[in-house]
C-alpha cells in the first residue's frame, strides 16, 4: 500500500491558542462545511492547487524542529483545517508518528463525519478541540450548509469516552446569538459527562478579504463584532464559568 500523502494548506510554527502549551498547527486542506463566518475559505477546496503535499516523513521532519519548544511548555502539534478528518488516513499516520516520538497531539474539527471515521482516532490523539456550530439542525444547515447530526453525536461520543475535550462556539450577532438557542446549547453542554473547557469566540471579519478573491459572496459584510455585554450574556446562557 502506498504511504499516505497529505495536502497541507499551511503550517503555523508557534501558537498558544490551539491547545495547551506552545504548539505547531498543521492546517489540512479541505472542508465539507461552508460556514458563513469562515476566515479560511481558501482551505475548503480539497484539491486547491496552492496546497502543499507532504509525506508523513517530510512533515515529521518539519515538526521535529520544534520539539524543544513543545516539551517545556506542555505543548505539541494540533491538526486543524479546513477539517483534518477529511484526510483521516494521512491524519492517522501522522498521529501514530507523533505518538512514537511522544509529541502531544490535538485535533481541531467540527466533527462533520461519520462515527466510523472518528472512533479509531480516539486512542491516537491527546485532545479534541471541537467547533460546535449550532444546536438547531435547520440553523446549522443555514450557517454551514450541513446537518448537525454527526457533529452532536460525535461530541457525545468523545465526552462519554472521557477523552480530553474542549468545545468552542462562535458568537455571531444575528446568527448564533438567539437566547433560546444559547440556552439549548447550554443544556446540551451541561449534559455532557466530560468537558475540560468551553470557549466562546467573538465573531470577527479578519478573513473577509479572501471571499471575493475566491469568487465567493461574503454575507456578513455588515455584521458587527459582539459587544462585551452580548458576550457576557451569551457566556451566562451557555453556562461558561459555572
Amino acid at each position: 500500500m502506498n504511504a499516505p500523502v497529505g495536502r497541507i494548506h499551511s503550517i503555523d510554527s508557534f501558537s498558544a491558542l490551539d491547545g495547551p502549551g506552545l504548539r505547531s498547527v498543521v492546517f489540512l486542506q479541505g472542508c465539507a462545511l461552508r460556514c458563513q463566518y469562515c476566515h479560511n475559505p481558501d482551505a475548503w477546496n480539497p484539491k486547491a492547487p496552492t496546497a502543499g503535499q507532504y509525506t508523513v516523513d517530510a512533515l515529521m521532519a518539519v515538526l521535529r524542529r520544534f520539539i524543544p519548544y513543545y516539551r517545556p511548555s506542555g505543548g505539541g502539534v494540533t491538526f486543524s483545517g479546513g477539517d483534518p478528518l477529511l484526510q483521516h488516513q494521512f491524519l492517522t499516520a501522522m498521529l501514530k508518528a507523533c505518538g512514537q516520538e511522544n509529541i502531544h497531539t490535538a485535533i481541531e474539527s467540527a466533527l462533520a463525519v461519520s462515527e466510523n471515521i472518528l472512533r479509531p482516532l480516539l486512542p491516537l490523539t491527546g485532545l479534541f478541540i471541537v467547533d460546535l456550530k449550532h444546536i438547531d439542525n435547520a440553523k446549522s444547515r443555514l450557517i454551514t450548509g450541513s446537518s448537525n447530526r454527526h457533529m452532536l453525536n460525535n461530541i457525545r461520543l468523545i465526552s462519554e469516552s472521557a477523552h480530553p475535550l474542549w468545545l468552542r462556539y462562535v458568537l455571531v450577532p444575528g446568527l448564533t446569538d438567539d437566547p433560546a438557542d444559547l440556552r439549548a446549547t447550554g443544556d446540551f453542554l451541561a449534559a455532557l459527562p466530560h468537558v475540560e473547557r468551553i470557549e466562546l469566540l467573538p465573531f470577527h471579519q479578519l478573513g473577509r478579504h479572501k471571499w471575493p478573491l475566491l469568487g465567493l459572496d461574503y454575507q456578513l459584510e455588515h455584521t458587527p463584532a459582539p459587544t462585551p455585554e452580548q458576550i457576557a450574556s451569551a457566556e451566562e446562557l451557555l453556562g461558561i464559568g459555572r
